[in-house]
């Protein structure tokens, strides 16, 4: 696995979250490119442009990691595929042994004098033509089968011929996609130790001073959004719902691993999987998927359970709890966490269970004490 960043160098789209709360500072507005990191001796930058820097960084790594992820995924279909090809080939292949078998007694018999034809010859000369035309339905009978023995054996070379195809094929899908999965789990690393230059280039003072600059306009983002009215009905789950809720609270404090999906340590679309999973619904496994193929729903009408999708390319992941709060997995380095929702740049929301009733009352379960210490934002987060 890559180096972990450390817990409190954390970074945020902080262009994105302007876009969302007009109160906040002017001065981090979104870059026009990316800069390069800032080389040994070179003038002090501002905070606004060093976080520009961290921001590239930072979405390149997460684009890289969603990559990954997506190709994991597609990976393990192909695996589940090329297994159940495999178990078909090897049925198809005694079905064919069995109709080579049949074939090879029909062999011996007409070598031997005893075949259908030899009888039927025997029959025609036989004393009573009475008997002879009986005897000549059993005849037809054997030759029917006979000519059945030959069909299905054709037809058992024919499946087990597509069959091997098949199974080439997949085996070849799944070497390009392994292939794929390590280029890509490298690009991770790369990026990933890119970002770690970067930060241990920075001074204690930088640091702090972006950390002060992100919460500050994290807090005006997320009174933004209180003031737009979008917190201001409680709806309580469905139970699917409240089930992923508790699932989501239980795994505070376990820590950020891009790929990981459980139980000892997640990435952000993996927390948000596999809450969902234990509560009996399975969802896509990638923040992207979840984005794309779960149903949309307006901000203003969520409940706990729902998830929130952050970044223009859907990169980041969280779970809603209610008090507009999320769960998430941030970054890493960080931990699992209770975040205001509006931690990163708000892309929308959706419901994995949109058919599923509310329930009558809902309390959220108890947070443990450290639910909401550490850093907020995700963006440097290389999910998937």
């Amino acid at each position: 696995m890559p180096g972990r960043v450390p817990h409190a160098l954390c970074t945020a789209a902080l262009a994105a979250v302007v876009a969302v709360s007009p109160a906040a500072p002017t001065a981090v507005a979104e870059p026009s490119g990316p800069g390069p990191a800032p080389a040994a001796g070179a003038a002090p930058q501002s905070v606004a442009g060093l976080l520009t820097q961290l921001q590239t960084l930072y979405r390149k790594a997460e684009e890289a990691g969603e990559l990954y992820n997506g190709t994991e995924e597609e990976l393990r279909k192909r695996a589940a595929e090329a297994r159940k090809l495999r178990a078909e080939l090897e049925r198809a292949r005694a079905v064919l042994d069995s109709g080579r078998r049949d074939a090879g007694r029909l062999a011996r018999d007409q070598y031997q004098g005893r075949t259908d034809f030899s009888v039927y010859v025997q029959l025609l000369l036989a004393q009573d033509p009475a008997r002879a035309l009986e005897q000549s339905h059993v005849i037809e009978r054997a030759q029917a089968g006979r000519t059945a023995a030959v069909d299905r054996l054709t037809d058992a070379e024919k499946h087990a011929e597509a069959l091997a195809a098949k199974a080439r094929a997949a085996q070849e899908r799944q070497r390009v996609l392994a292939a794929q999965r390590k280029k890509q789990r490298d690009s991770v690393r790369s990026q990933l130790r890119g970002i770690e230059a970067m930060l241990a280039s920075l001074s204690a003072e930088q640091l702090a001073a972006i950390s002060a600059l992100e919460e500050k306009n994290i807090g005006a983002a997320q009174d933004a959004l209180t003031a737009s009215g979008a917190f201001s009905t409680a709806r309580p789950p469905s139970e699917e719902g409240g089930e992923a809720v508790r699932y989501a609270v239980e795994q505070i404090g376990k820590p950020y691993v891009w790929g990981a999906e459980g139980p000892e340590s997640y990435d952000c679309s993996g927390l948000t999987s596999r809450a969902w999973s234990a509560a009996g619904r399975d969802i896509p496994r990638t923040s992207q998927e979840q984005w794309r193929r779960l149903p949309k729903v307006p901000v203003g009408s969520l409940r706990p359970g729902d998830l929130v999708v952050y970044f223009p390319k859907a990169t980041h992941v969280a779970l809603y709890i209610g008090d507009g709060l999320v769960v998430q997995a941030p970054r890493p380095g960080a931990t699992v966490k209770v975040s205001p929702l509006a931690s990163n740049p708000l892309l929308g929301a959706v419901r994995p269970d949109p058919g599923s009733a509310s329930l009558p009352a809902y309390t959220l379960p108890e947070l443990p004490e450290e639910a909401t210490s550490g850093a907020d934002t995700g963006y440097d987060a290389p999910d998937a």
